[in-house]
């Protein structure tokens, strides 16, 4: 008899399982759904329109996703109930969502079925940014010491500034809640019936650390009298560390998932934070980007150091015995996906399919002619603000230098550099701060899907790059967390580290940087790196402002 771990990962557009051998990391099988209703940004499902820089999730898409990929993962793979030995689960984050003390989502009552704030807070939720910026004054303001471990600032994509909004615009929903939960926490307790934390989330998202907890209730009251005891009373689940097991499938979920009860289930964990053990890392100075519609960017170190901008560092945060860091890209397929749908003329479709490719390939492929430079454009990574290391969600998109003559792949490829080149600035805002990076390692969609763009990337960066081993990287590292939680007593692994060694990968490809076309890119990253901080660090905050007039202008045409 075989021995499995399934990997479910929840990303922003669709949920996906995968089944793997423990031995070798060998993936069986592979099962993928779309959320049914997407990400929310307009409007609810019962019409109710949203405001700007919202993005909600309806919880009932995670619940279908387990209910559908995970017995089709074990029909198509043939492996026997029996033989899965534990199940791992990443999130996207900050995810989190309202829940009763039995954990239903308060979005599932009906008396909150048309009230925004009931349901999911999916990470890119920005409407909270002004909860954030106050949230960042009191802080710095009062000399709060954590407040370094994440760069100087909290994002409005972090938990606190989420729960602020509710508190201050749906007070009935804050009342009515008994936890604000993590997703990837919600899902795990659907599963095994067991409330849990996971104390990656808790320390990035929730300003939650190992040896001080969470910030003083003092600092939450300086936000508001009414949140003084907001950890006390909306937070309070226990905090479970990675690859603990939670408990086992719970006879319900058995049923609806083809699971045995009692499969052991590991603690929740971030889709970026879990991915590090999927490659084999397991030690410090590798840092893996995680591509797709953003990039979360992941590094271990032997010693904390205070590094600006980022989005926390967290001791055991991604393996126990090292200070994780995390910083991240809020936007880098979501660019690629807005220009396909936005500004690509209709010819281009139809060529594309006379070429049989889709319309991002088709784009690739004329990008890539183009010589670094030949374009004569040079944009800005903020279509959906910046996460690292100017930490401000209120920053917008720019593109310069286009011309009557300027073609849509111009524009692709230079959206395509622009992030290459953010991803230099969180590089060197690392290394100027003490904590060196020797080798850097990509996974997920685009770094599986298009060498072109990796290849751009190593000449921006100058590092040679490594490819994740599996085309569903995410979702193999959490079956990794499913092996641990198992235990060795169980058929798993009893350290993180011994199952990373088994079952994580790397492709034997690696993207060597031209010396050329690095030359040129200095250049330009040299221009970028003006133009970021005369926008990004308060010389002109004409983006800002312009900003301001469309949420007053639409705020009119509501009234």
């Amino acid at each position: 008899m075989g021995k499995y771990a399934i990997g479910v990962d929840f990303g922003t557009l669709s949920g996906r399982t995968v089944l793997v051998d423990i031995a070798n990391g060998a993936e069986l099988a592979t099962s993928i759904l779309d959320y049914p209703h997407g990400v929310m940004s307009d409007a609810l499902p019962g019409g109710r329109t949203l405001g700007v820089d919202w993005a909600l999730q309806h919880p009932q898409d995670y619940l279908d996703v387990l209910e559908s990929t995970v017995p089709e993962a074990l029909r198509s793979s043939g492996v026997k109930p029996e033989e899965i030995v534990g199940v791992g689960i990443d999130f996207t984050a900050c995810t989190p969502l309202p829940v009763t003390e039995d954990g239903t989502p308060l979005c599932f009552l009906e008396e909150f079925e048309d009230e925004p704030h009931a349901y999911v807070k999916l990470w890119k939720h920005h409407a909270a940014q002004p909860y954030a910026n106050r949230l960042n004054e009191i802080a710095a303001a009062r000399g709060e010491p954590w407040l370094a471990r994440y760069g100087g600032k909290i994002s409005s994509e972090w938990l606190i500034p989420k729960i602020w909004q509710i508190f201050a615009e749906a007070p009935e929903i804050y009342a009515r809640m008994a936890h604000f939960v993590e997703c990837a926490d919600w899902v795990v307790w659907m599963l095994t019936g067991a409330p849990s934390r996971n104390a990656c989330l808790a320390g990035y998202k929730a300003m939650w650390s190992k040896r001080e907890g969470y910030p003083p209730s003092d600092f939450f009251e300086a936000l508001d009298p009414g949140l003084r005891d907001v950890t006390r009373q909306k937070l309070s689940i226990p905090i479970r560390t990675q690859g603990e097991c939670v408990g086992g499938i719970c006879p319900e979920m058995a049923r609806r998932t083809g699971l045995n009860a009692g499969t052991p289930v590991a603690t929740g964990n971030v889709d970026a934070h879990v991915s590090v053990a999927g490659v084999g890392i397991t030690g410090p100075g590798k840092m893996l980007a995680i591509m797709g519609t953003s990039t979360c960017h992941m590094l271990m170190s032997e010693r904390e150091h205070d590094v600006p901008g980022i989005c926390g560092c967290v001791e055991d945060g991604i393996l126990p015995g090292f200070f994780g860091y995390e910083a991240g890209q809020p936007c880098v397929g979501d660019h690629f996906a807005w220009l396909a749908h936005n500004a690509v003329p209709e010819r281009y479709f139809a060529e594309a399919a006379q070429a049989g490719l889709d319309i991002h390939a088709y784009l690739q492929r004329l990008a890539e002619k183009l010589e670094p430079g030949e374009s004569g454009l040079l944009a800005l990574d903020w279509w959906n603000g910046n996460r690292s290391v100017l930490v401000d969600a209120d920053l917008t998109g720019m593109m310069l230098g286009m011309t009557l003559q300027t073609k849509a792949e111009e524009m692709y490829r230079a959206l395509v550099e622009a992030t290459a080149y953010g991803t230099r600035m969180i590089i060197e805002n690392f290394e100027t701060h003490g904590v060196p990076i020797e080798q850097f390692i990509a996974a997920g969609g685009i770094a599986d899907k298009s060498p072109w763009a990796m290849q751009v990337y190593a000449d921006v960066i100058r590092k040679p790059i490594r490819i994740s081993g599996s085309a569903h990287g995410t979702a193999l590292s959490a079956a990794v967390f499913g092996a641990v939680a198992a235990g060795a007593r169980r058929g798993g692994f009893d350290s993180i580290a011994e199952a990373a060694a088994a079952m994580g990968k790397l492709r034997d490809v690696e993207y060597s940087p031209d010396p050329a076309r690095a030359a040129v890119y200095d250049a330009l990253y040299a221009e970028f790196k003006a133009l970021h901080d005369y926008f990004g660090r308060g010389v002109n905050d004409v983006m800002k402002r312009l900003k301001q007039m469309r949420i007053h202008a639409l705020s009119s045409r509501e009234r």
